[in-house]
């Protein structure tokens, strides 16, 4: 199986929030991570280097998600590229008139999986994983535990006199 940081994913939204969170979570799970903020800068990188996966919002100025996904289509070596369509407009007014377009897609030329935001790092990390077919990097300083053990430590912190609290923040900064 490939892995993660073989792989290259272009995201694309307009909001400087959004955007900055799905590079982080994409970036935390060992992919290689370019960022777009619209669909006219979007197709200037992938002229340049085409992405393996792209993460795609749908209202942006400029050019919308849905005019770079017709332009992506047209094209016969970009109509391959595995789209994510990840939108806050699914279902309002606002983009009522993207989402119309979309639907009328064929459905072959449909990304497989649309997202509503806001996303989380783990739906996000799992839909392109199984798209592309590869592991995520694990980031083995991080540990896991059960939500149980986590609020044994919360419990524990809350229940902390002054003098262990501080060694605790002390211990946490290391």
């Amino acid at each position: 199986m490939t892995l993660a940081s073989e792989k290259r994913i272009l995201v694309v939204d307009d909001e400087p929030d959004v955007r900055n969170f799905l590079v982080t979570c994409i970036e935390d799970a060992g992919f290689k991570v370019e960022s777009a903020i619209d669909g006219v800068e979007a197709l200037e990188k992938i002229e340049i280097n085409i992405p393996d996966l792209m993460t795609l919002d749908m209202v942006m100025p400029r050019k919308s998600g849905i005019n770079l996904m017709r332009k992506l289509r047209k094209n016969e070596k970009w109509a391959k590229i595995p789209i994510i369509v990840i939108t806050a407009h699914a279902h309002d007014e606002f983009g009522s008139d993207d989402i119309q377009e979309f639907n009328s897609f064929a459905t072959r030329h449909r990304p497989k999986i649309t997202m509503e935001k806001p996303v989380t790092p783990e739906s996000l990390i799992k839909a392109i994983c199984e798209m592309l077919d590869v592991k995520p990097v694990m980031d083995e300083s991080r540990v896991k535990i059960s939500s149980d053990e986590k609020n044994e430590i919360i419990k524990m912190i809350c229940n902390s006199d002054e003098e262990t609290l501080k060694k605790i923040r002390e211990a946490l900064k290391k």
